[in-house]
């Protein structure tokens, strides 16, 4: 048995417990937006996030129990382990901006590790230590019939704990007060709860716990000083404008997390930056004419694209899926969007098209959806590729802008194999400068309708020459070998392994 301590301390036990187990979660949430501006956000990211998370409360779980079993006062290391949880927590943002520039060099994966482990493995360890020892505590105060319900309940807060940091976090925190402000917080918290140990239990413990958590709260949104370098910090991402003259002329480009998703141009929005945007206009001109009555865009971004068409085709119908809000606003604000006429949904493609009413056609519908350099699985499937055909006119036109390998792009092929199900014919497109012999990476136009193309080569001069040329998808599938490729469905489709060469080599720019 340990030291005796007052009988009103017993509450304090569980509380921690949650409390710590909440900060806990909610720590890996806020991992996950703080890695994503250094290295983006794919399933390999969230992979090696959990886990260093999860290895850090198994090692402070192992410590932790050891502790208890050998310490006369289990209530010290409680404030200390607390105490250590705080610093190790506000100084995490920090820890990631100095161990970021030492691991560039190495592989995705590696860098990633290098981010998550430096900066996040400690103060889940500190935080580890706590279930074993408040456990070991509640037990010692436990009469001998009511261990077991004693043991449960303790294990069943934790768990409770968890879900509601998880919940805060990702459904709250992070919107509200960012990264940084986030981290505040949690570090307000440990350090709250460290004093009520520190105190030895006594009345004013309780108090102390306020005046700390208050005192974090109102530190948490200063925090965002110090947050990564965003515009805005939304509930998807962090989004960047930076300014990037071309060609002389005035252009800005958005950032969201660490990967570009469009520059325009300041003072002509038909003036298409982007290459795969620009192609992707010109095979629409080549194949509509300068008819265009409606159109929907799959995910808006820099909405390069929409602004360009809104100026050239005043009277059309154009709507705009984006999920996210902030991405539309600073759009409007600091991309010269302005009040261009679209009709802007802040919802899931997918879901914006099955509400739609059902006689809703339209000319074309472009997917330019990435989270990181992938398209999210549920925007790639056969199940969804029969929504958009269902959605297009008569001449329609299903364009999509995808990244993957220049040679053996196994996901490409696949997305293509899957459209050709629904599609008559299906068409890469590949803009000829990026076939330089240094080149691993590119961004694939993908042309899916029920009539061709009327050209396999489409030229552009307007301020800069460009050339696209069409691959013929069926000579790339025996080249890559179709045994090689997956039939995407919502039940599988496995987007990031197929895309694996990029992620895990590096290849991934911005």
């Amino acid at each position: 048995m340990h030291a005796a301590a007052p009988a009103r301390s017993a509450i304090w036990l569980p509380i921690t417990l949650t409390l710590v187990s909440a900060g806990s979660m909610a720590l890996e949430i806020v991992a996950g937006r703080a890695l994503a501006p250094y290295v983006g956000m794919s399933l390999y990211t969230w992979t090696i996030i959990i886990a260093v998370v999860l290895a850090g409360l198994s090692l402070g779980h192992w410590v932790g129990g050891i502790a208890a079993d050998r310490s006369a006062r289990p209530d010290r290391w409680v404030a200390v382990g607390l105490t250590g949880a705080a610093v190790a927590s506000g100084i995490s943002l920090a820890l990631l901006r100095v161990i970021e520039p030492l691991a560039a060099v190495a592989d995705p994966i590696s860098h990633t590790g290098a981010l998550a482990l430096g900066a996040f493995l400690a103060p889940s360890t500190l935080a580890g230590l706590m279930a074993p020892l408040l456990t070991t505590m509640a037990l010692d105060r436990a009469e001998p019939a009511r261990r077991g319900r004693v043991l449960g309940q303790m294990f069943a807060l934790g768990a409770v704990g968890a879900i509601i940091g998880t919940l805060i976090a990702g459904l709250f925190l992070i919107s509200l007060i960012g990264t940084a402000g986030s981290v505040a917080l949690i570090a307000g918290l440990y350090a709250a709860l460290s004093l009520v140990f520190w105190a030895g239990w006594m009345r004013v413990g309780a108090g102390l716990l306020m005046i700390a958590a208050g005192s974090g709260a109102a530190l948490a949104p200063a925090g965002r000083l110090t947050a990564a370098p965003c515009v805005s910090e939304s509930a998807y991402f962090c989004i960047r404008v930076d300014d990037r003259p071309y060609l002389g002329r005035a252009a800005r480009v958005m950032a969201l997390d660490h990967l570009a998703h469009g520059i325009n141009d300041a003072l002509d929005a038909q003036f298409l930056l982007t290459p795969y945007v620009h192609g992707v206009d010109e095979i629409v001109r080549l194949r509509l004419g300068n008819q265009l009555d409606s159109a929907f865009f799959v995910g808006g971004g820099a909405y390069s694209l929409p602004r360009a068409w809104a100026a050239r085709f005043p009277d059309a119908r154009l709507t705009v899926a984006e999920l996210d809000p902030e991405v539309t606003q600073i759009a409007r604000e600091r991309l010269w969007l302005g009040q261009a006429r679209l009709e802007v949904l802040h919802t899931d493609a997918r879901l914006a098209l099955t509400r739609l009413p059902p006689d809703t056609r339209f000319d074309v519908i472009f997917g330019d959806a990435f989270h990181d350099i992938s398209v999210p699985p549920h925007l790639v499937t056969d199940e969804f590729h029969a929504l958009v055909a269902s959605r297009l006119t008569a001449g329609g036109i299903y364009a999509m802008n995808v990244v993957d390998k220049l040679r053996q792009p196994r996901f490409v092929l696949s997305l293509a194999q899957t459209l050709g199900r629904r599609f008559a014919y299906v068409e890469l497109w590949l803009d000829l400068e990026t076939l330089g012999p240094g080149e691993r990476r590119t961004t694939w136009i993908v042309i899916a309708a029920n009539t061709p193309t009327p050209a396999a080569e489409i030229v552009a001069d307007t301020g800069f020459a460009r050339r696209w040329v069409h691959v013929p998808v069926a000579d790339m599938i025996r080249a890559v070998g179709a045994d090689r490729l997956v039939t995407l469905t919502d039940d599988y489709a496995p987007v990031d392994w197929l895309m694996s060469d990029l992620l895990l080599q590096g290849d991934l720019g911005e």
